[in-house]
């Protein structure tokens, strides 16, 4: 079964095509206020010059959406012909004044369409009328793309699922998935092909199974229209870089993606250095890549789901295997106690013993079997016996053919606990960061119970905290705050990146909680559903607090907002001194 043989259609967007054998492409988004001329053209050019080959821009309302005209010549004054992308909500009005305009307009189903009436449940009639009234609401958009070529973006975020989608298929892969398809077969019904997809979640895997979900139902369609990639509210620095690798990483490597984007709370040309890292280190255009399958079993079935999270079944050996948070081993020869905090030791020191032992020295050493995944992976493996297996390949060697290792051993019924040993070499931080991140595309399928990095010239407290850093993005392992924090745009009611800043350094100390800071309520209520605490701008000088996905504290002064924060999290309980 090749899932995975996907080769997208062109789709033009300006002079920029998208899809089929052309480069993957890079874009990002303004955060300026869209109606300050100086500072959205400026912010472009550094944008542009930094490498990124389309610009988005929010189009909140019609004056907004008017507006990038004036935008779109000023750039021409300065010689810069870049593709302009409008970021539409809640106002199709708006994207057909900005379809005139733009190459390209981004909408969002679940913003599209009615939301909150309160049903419970959809009768069939009921739910094709809804489908009929989307087919009318878009029908004038198509017409004006056909008009002047304009592409469209159907970009579905977990999170923001109409209410009738949510009651059918949940907030899930699949609902995201037929939320965005519900949109393109419309379009396709009218004749426009002119068409780009994506699937969103700050979630890595829910990210990833969305959007390999999507790409099956489109074969299944007959449809082969471009994807966009991304992480939403990827947070800053080390780790928003972590997971955003992670997530357009693993699909990149399945041959998944045509244009990525890459979601820091930062300033956006911070964002284009990081997005070429990743296509340099994961965009090879993959084409045919197989699921493989149980080859004794007579009806084919995959190994692994690569729609459902699942951990591959494993013996229990001390703290790896059944089941157990994926552990974290280094050399004991690299291993210095005090350079490294005690939120990201090791589980396990690996001795000039050849063994494997617990960081405090307590504990049963372990032996472990090591299989080179450099070799060829049709490897016997008829004399591994119980021992921990060590599945050894350095960055050379592609993370699919070790993943082959490891199916070969799961299509044999083997239960022994597997150790992923990935050796890199002439990497600066940044590029370790990334590169290591390919770790995930066997963690967001579950079939390894630990990860063991090696790094030339690097120190052991990065590569720990790189190598934790990679189980919190998947989800694998929480050792820290995870701060689900969107990048800003135009929309955003504060400065976001020193409120992101100022709410770490207050609570870094909270280990395990996740919190989410988030510019508007346009997608912010919704993007921050996994956060145990939301803070979101709702008005200006205004924030609402949230517990999960309910409003808790509603427009504080943005001065005390932090303060009434640490005030709810202590009154839950949650607070560690």
């Amino acid at each position: 079964m090749e899932l995975f043989n996907y080769k997208s259609r062109i789709v033009n967007i300006g002079d920029v095509p998208m899809g089929g054998n052309n480069p993957i492409r890079i874009q990002s988004m303004t955060s300026t206020k869209t109606m300050d001329t100086e500072a959205t053209v400026a912010q472009s050019i550094r944008m542009i010059e930094a490498g990124c080959e389309y610009i988005r821009i929010t189009a909140p309302g019609i004056r907004e959406a008017e507006h990038l005209a004036v935008i779109k010549n000023e750039l021409k004054k300065n010689g810069y012909s870049t593709p302009l992308i409008a970021d539409i909500h809640f106002q199709p009005k708006a994207a057909e004044v900005a379809a005139r305009i733009v190459e390209k307009v981004r909408i969002n189903p679940g913003n599209y369409t009615d939301r909150n009436k309160g049903k419970v449940e959809y009768s069939e009639s009921e739910y094709a009328a809804e489908v009929d009234k989307i087919r009318k609401s878009i029908r004038p958009l198509i017409n004006v793309c056909k008009e002047y070529g304009t592409a469209i973006r159907i970009g579905s975020n977990h999170g923001s699922l109409a209410e009738r989608i949510l009651n059918r298929y949940g907030d899930t892969p699949l609902g995201m998935v037929e939320s965005a398809l519900e949109f393109v077969r419309i379009c396709e019904d009218l004749d426009f092909h002119n068409i780009i997809l994506s699937m969103k979640a700050s979630n890595v895997k829910i990210m990833v199974q969305a959007n390999r979900l999507l790409v099956q139902k489109m074969i299944e369609e007959g449809m082969n229209y471009p994807l966009h990639l991304g992480v939403t509210e990827a947070g800053d620095a080390e780790d928003g870089r972590i997971k955003s690798a992670a997530g357009i990483g693993s699909l990149l490597m399945d041959g998944i993606g045509d244009t990525i984007r890459v979601s820091l709370t930062e300033d956006p040309e911070n964002e284009i250095p990081v997005a070429m890292k990743i296509v340099q280190s994961f965009g090879f255009r993959v084409q045919g890549f197989e699921l493989q399958e149980n080859e004794s079993s007579k009806d084919k079935k995959p190994l692994v789901n690569p729609f459902q999270y699942n951990r591959k079944i494993s013996s229990k050996q001390g703290l790896i295997g059944d089941g157990q948070p994926p552990v974290v081993i280094l050399n004991e020869n690299d291993f210095n106690h005090e350079d490294i905090h005690e939120s990201f030791l090791p589980d396990y020191l690996f001795t000039s013993e050849n063994k494997l032992k617990s960081v405090d020295g307590s504990g049963t050493k372990h032996e472990f079997k090591t299989i080179n995944a450099n070799k060829d992976y049709k490897i016997d493996f008829s004399n591994i016996g119980n021992s921990i297996l060590v599945i050894k390949s350095d960055e050379e060697c592609p993370i699919q053919k070790t993943k082959k290792v490891i199916l070969k051993l799961v299509d044999q019924g083997n239960l022994n606990p597997i150790i992923l040993k990935r050796k890199y070499s002439g990497l600066s931080k940044e590029e370790f960061l990334i590169r290591a991140a390919d770790c995930s595309y066997l963690l967001v399928d579950g079939i390894i119970d630990g990860i063991w990095l090696q790094a030339e010239n690097l120190d052991s407290m990065t590569i720990c905290e790189t190598a934790f850093g990679i189980l919190q993005a998947t989800g694998d392992r929480i050792s820290k705050t995870e701060y689900i924090a969107c990048p800003s745009c135009g929309r955003t009611l504060f400065n976001i990146q020193e409120t992101l800043q100022k709410i770490k350094s207050e609570t870094s100390n909270l280990k395990g909680l996740k919190i989410a800071v988030m510019g508007c309520i346009v997608n912010g209520p919704g993007e921050m559903a996994d956060a145990d605490y939301g803070y979101v701008g709702t008005g200006p000088g205004k924030i609402t607090l949230y517990r999960r996905n309910l409003p808790v504290k509603k427009n504080i002064n943005e001065d005390k907002a932090v303060d009434e924060m640490i005030k709810l999290i202590k009154a839950d309980g949650n607070w560690i001194n």
